[in-house]
């Protein structure tokens, strides 16, 4: 079995989007949409499909990882922190929120290898993952322009939901779900 990617797979071309309301002249104000390959994303979507019900049947999420799950979604995780809220009203407590900046760029690709490797995962699927992280390229084009190609060296690809999940509820894991007696 063969387990490399045609470059033209590996490809993304990357547009700037500008974010509403903000200065058009500042570079950090501009989402990056990613077009690639219809037949990689796919593939992607088939692995990712077989990679999500071995997570799901080895129990791998935690319960507070809602997001992008069969069955769960983001509302889930609004409606406990609503009711640690309302719970809490008369208590002196205090939140703590977390933005991720650039979440996708800067998620450590071989950290999701290693965390997959952990949970006793080998074979195909593994080989299949990093193979698809490797040897990404990308152009940013606007307009009728194109940059060069940029090889791209950190993160997952824009859209890689179920490979940031992975890395994210590592995270999660590590974190103790009371401080104090209080919600985390």
């Amino acid at each position: 079995m063969r387990r490399f990617f045609p470059l033209s797979w590996l490809k993304a071309i990357v547009i700037p989007i500008p974010k509403p309301g903000k200065d058009k002249q500042d570079p950090n104000n501009y989402r990056p949409i990613a077009l690639t390959s219809c037949l990689g994303k796919l593939l992607e979507r088939m692995v990712g499909t077989r990679l999500m019900h071995v997570l799901e049947n080895s129990k791998w999420f935690t319960p507070s990882q809602s997001g992008f799950r069969k069955r769960r979604g983001t509302i889930d995780n609004l409606l406990e922190l609503e009711t640690a809220i309302r719970e809490a009203s008369c208590a002196k407590i205090v939140s703590v929120f977390f933005d991720m900046e650039k979440a996708y760029d800067r998620t450590w690709r071989y950290g999701i290898l290693k965390y997959l490797f952990d949970i006793g995962l080998k074979g195909n699927l593994p080989l299949f993952i990093r193979n698809f992280l490797q040897t990404r390229v990308f152009q940013i084009r606007i307009g009728n322009i194109s940059s060069d190609y940029f090889d791209q060296q950190e993160g997952v690809p824009q859209g890689s939901v179920l490979l940031f999940i992975i890395k994210i509820n590592d995270i999660v894991s590590k974190l103790p779900a009371y401080v104090n007696n209080s919600l985390l």
